[in-house]
């Protein structure tokens, strides 16, 4: 099943934010992306939220930053346990809210990387949390230069924050970026290209003109992982997406994401995820189904 692209309101797209405050029996949204970054903070609901092919039990206090283009459903279940009722503060934002220029201003770096990082959904617990719910709670009697001012602060306590888990696996990602390192987004760009084909080290090393040593190297040092392993998570991660959106057999998939065969796909998988993809598809389709069949349309 693939999620629906939604446009959210013209408000955002004229002042670059909106704040908005759910206060109801349901989400009313369903699995669905926008090209917005979603800050979302849940204050009472008893349900799931799914982001990308991440599925977690929604609490009170729950916090998440969904990046641009992202599918994601938040789902309230009124016959489950606790609150029967849904109260959400929802942060909307462009992605250039701020300018491309601004955001290359060496004093907002911490946030361009937060934004960056964003395109995984990010969950915040802890101090961070507990900050930015005063934080988005004091927002909602501003007027808007305050409110500005209140979006800014609150990024940097996101920016600044080490209590942030990433939900989604990389290969849900619409579009990496690197740190503006133009030799990584080349590379990342040719891993894209060719994921579904054999991809060799050497050949990826050629593209920025390094030795495979020296390229295994810069390769870790700009994203902590070793070349196959990195490989392996962004092919785990569309199978994942292909499984869950489409009826395509287990071998049609591992073969289409890049696998030479089917029991070293089954063996990745279930590495990365600690369950077989039959199992992940039943799984995924039985959850999804109970949320999207419920969701009314947008």
């Amino acid at each position: 099943m693939k999620p629906r692209y939604q446009r959210l309101g013209p408000t955002v797209a004229e002042e670059g934010f909106i704040l908005k405050t759910i206060r109801a029996e349901s989400f009313e949204c369903p699995w669905h992306a926008h090209s917005e970054y979603e800050l979302i903070l849940v204050l009472e609901s008893n349900g799931y939220r799914v982001v990308g092919e991440n599925v977690s039990e929604l609490k009170s206090g729950d916090l998440v930053l969904v990046g641009s283009d992202l599918p994601h459903i938040w789902k309230n279940d009124p016959h489950g346990a606790g609150t029967h009722f849904v109260h959400a503060i929802l942060l909307q934002f462009e992605p250039r809210f701020l300018g491309d220029s601004l955001l290359q201003f060496p004093a907002l770096a911490h946030i361009r990387r937060l934004l960056e990082r964003a395109s995984r959904g990010l969950h915040f617990t802890g101090a961070t949390r507990d900050c930015v719910i005063d934080l988005m709670i004091q927002m909602q009697g501003m007027e808007r230069y305050p409110q500005f001012l209140q979006l800014m602060k609150i990024l940097g306590v996101l920016a600044d924050s080490n209590e942030a888990q990433e939900l989604a696996s990389a290969g849900l990602i619409p579009k990496a970026v690197y740190y503006d390192q133009e030799r990584m987004n080349r590379v990342f760009e040719f891993i894209s290209t060719h994921l579904d084909n054999c991809l060799r080290l050497k050949d990826a090393a050629k593209v920025i003109n390094l030795s495979e040593s020296a390229f295994s190297r810069f390769f870790r040092l700009n994203t902590g992982r070793t070349f196959p392993s990195f490989v392996n998570e962004l092919r785990v991660g569309r199978a994942c997406r292909l499984l869950v959106e489409t009826g395509k057999s287990v071998t049609e998939i591992s073969y289409q994401c890049g696998f030479s065969n089917l029991s070293n796909f089954n063996r990745q998988f279930l590495r990365a995820k600690h369950l077989s993809p039959t199992v992940f598809r039943r799984d995924m389709q039985q959850r999804l189904g109970s949320l999207v069949d419920t969701a009314p349309a947008a």
